[in-house]
């Protein structure tokens, strides 16, 4: 009998040997979150606010160029001319530098400016449940230096702006009044996105720039809005309440005594979390369309 039992467990233990065995998982190094913005990617917004600015300075460096090769092929007739060549090229180098510095610093007092273009609103309710929101998610997204501002308008909306140092929260009353906490919460993380992705700048300089809204656009980053509803989704974890804010700004409509009625809304179109909110049908080809994105969401 015990020898009946020992054999027995000999093919059991051999029968386990010659089964599948576990295979331990091998972590790749090289993964990223496609959720979570990343170094690289940060580095590519400032890069095209860059290239932005430096192909409005693109005629004057070509005209740059061109005295400076002159100059050395005259080299021959005056060596002194060699010795302006280089002054002169040297000028223009610090010259873009200079105007690109100030390109890129241009939108950093955008806060500033928009708090002069509103009359303050909410209730002293609406405020406190504002901050509590705030503080809880400028820790998820590493912002930090946040002012609140409830704005007085019928339409939706709301902006995340930079102010120096720091940075300036925009948000209006009908807003505050009439979405749920998890699509306020929705909206703020969203904002607070597109500066954890480095869009901010981009933004705000497109705000700041005179050029026509094809162009800005260009500079603020077309379909960007997109990429920050999939990092705010992510960050709250819960999709449905970015959306259903979403949904709300689709079916507003924008009275024509509204902020989002004015000319000053189109020039800082590109700040706001509906960069069209005056836009009468909605325009699923385009990823930064409310409508798009809230559908996006929902079928994530």
């Amino acid at each position: 009998m015990a020898t009946q039992q020992r054999s027995r467990s000999r093919r059991t233990t051999s029968s386990r040997h010659n089964g599948p065995r576990h295979v331990e998982a091998v972590l790749d190094p090289n993964w990223q979150n496609p959720y979570a913005p990343s170094a690289g990617e940060r580095e590519s917004h400032h890069h095209a606010l860059r290239s932005f600015a430096l192909r409005r300075k693109r005629p004057r460096i070509i005209l740059l160029s061109v005295l400076v090769v002159a100059l050395l092929v005259s080299t021959l007739a005056s060596p002194w001319l060699a010795i302006l060549a280089v002054i002169l090229a040297v000028a223009a180098v610090l010259d873009v530098r200079r105007s690109m510095n100030t390109f890129e610093r241009r939108g950093s007092n955008l806060g500033a400016e928009m708090l002069t273009a509103f009359e303050v609103g909410g209730t002293p309710k609406d405020r406190q449940r504002l901050i509590t929101v705030l503080d809880r998610l400028t820790a998820t997204f590493g912002v930090d230096a946040v002012s609140a501002f409830i704005i007085d308008d019928a339409g939706y909306n709301a902006a995340l702006a930079p102010n120096g140092s720091s940075f300036s929260f925009f948000v209006t009353s009908s807003l505050m009044r009439d979405f749920e906490l998890i699509e306020l919460e929705g909206v703020v993380a969203h904002c607070l996105a597109r500066q954890r992705l480095g869009i901010l700048g981009r933004e705000s300089a497109s705000a700041m720039s005179n050029a026509t809204t094809e162009s800005r656009r260009a500079l603020a980053g077309s379909g960007l809005t997109y990429r920050a509803d999939e990092v705010a989704a992510a960050a709250i974890r819960y999709p449905l309440g970015l959306s259903g804010a979403l949904r709300k700004c689709a079916r507003q409509v924008i009275p024509s005594t509204s902020f989002f009625s004015s000319a000053t809304y189109d020039q800082w179109r590109f700040i706001w979390f509906d960069v069209w909110s005056d836009r009468a049908t909605a325009d699923l080809a385009d990823l930064d369309d409310v409508e798009l994105r809230a559908l996006a969401l929902e079928e994530w």
